[in-house]
């Protein structure tokens, strides 16, 4: 496994920080008790493996439940001080730990919700946070014309903390060209971003590389569309693997990573046997630079309606 593909590769605990999620390849893969300490144990167990196998990446939201909780306290355990952490503000966790919750999750941008939000990550991670977000930015919110909001985040990257935002939505590309011009006293705002990128949903990628041109931190996430590509590969994918002799999901992984403006390729395993194949992708990512993705791509108004029908569970 190249030690160049692994240290652009982090693990995500969206899946893992709380009982219930949307990823189809999620319920066979965790224990039978979703309880916390369960569910803290197998964050655990994850993060361990991942150390072990070299990954130094870990990313984070105040909304993925207790995965700031479990991450903070993995961290103070094993001592590690060689990771690089990243956490998201935006989303209010709401779900109270049910798996039948009404509302899993609530969205705010504000002054209001950022200063709070950023406290508590801060209680839990400390200075282990390097890089703070914006969790799922589109072209309808407010902070785009909240100067408030916007000089409060251009003071924490005065600080040393770098600020970035994540988009979802089908008009990704509307709002990373928007966000990327947000300045306050003459200097950029954001200077990271995380938006939805896998061979079905593209449409970002001619923004997300004129991004990285400029020298923004560019990073890929749900590479593997909510599990779907592991799950129920479309045939040219899982025919292109199959011939590879390869899991549909570690090609999927390996195409994200192959994107040459791609600095990061986020992964999502709620088991060590998960992690493992998404690790094995790292091997196969130099195979497929310059190369089309194995899978013609879906317009973003059709994937973004699919993703709109999965349920938590």
């Amino acid at each position: 496994m190249t030690t160049t593909q692994l240290a652009r590769i982090a693990v995500g605990l969206a899946a893992l920080g709380r009982p219930a999620y949307i990823n189809e390849r999620r319920l066979e893969a965790l224990p039978a008790d979703r309880g916390v300490p369960a569910m803290r144990a197998r964050t655990h167990e994850v993060l361990d493996a991942a150390y072990a196998a070299g990954v130094r990446r870990f990313d984070a939201a105040r909304s993925y439940g207790r995965a700031e909780e479990f991450l903070a306290g993995w961290l103070a355990e094993r001592g590690h001080r060689d990771v690089i952490v990243s956490s998201k503000w935006g989303y209010a966790y709401v779900g109270g730990w049910r798996l039948d919750a009404a509302v899993h999750e609530e969205k705010e941008h504000s002054a209001r919700r950022f200063r709070a939000q950023w406290r508590e990550s801060r209680h839990l991670l400390g200075d282990a946070i390097s890089l703070y977000q914006v969790h799922s930015l589109t072209p309808d919110s407010p902070l785009f014309t909240d100067g408030e909001l916007l000089a409060e985040l251009a003071a924490l990257a005065d600080s040393g903390v770098r600020v970035g935002f994540s988009t979802s939505g089908p008009h990704q590309t509307d709002t990373i060209t928007r966000a990327l011009d947000l300045e306050v006293s003459g200097r950029r705002v954001f200077t990271a971003v995380q938006s939805t990128w896998n061979v079905l949903e593209r449409s970002a990628e001619t923004a997300l590389a004129d991004a990285h041109a400029a020298g923004v931190l560019v990073q890929l996430k749900e590479t593997l569309a909510n599990g779907r590509l592991a799950v129920r590969p479309p045939a040219p994918l899982a025919e292109r693997a199959a011939a590879r002799n390869l899991p549909a999901a570690t090609l999927a992984i390996a195409a994200a990573l192959a994107r040459p403006w791609a600095d990061v390729v986020l992964v999502g395993p709620v088991s060590v046997a998960q992690l493992r194949g998404n690790l094995a992708a790292a091997d196969r990512a130099a195979d497929l630079v310059d190369a089309d993705p194995p899978v013609p791509a879906e317009p973003p108004e059709q994937y973004w309606a699919q993703r709109g029908t999965l349920d938590w569970h």
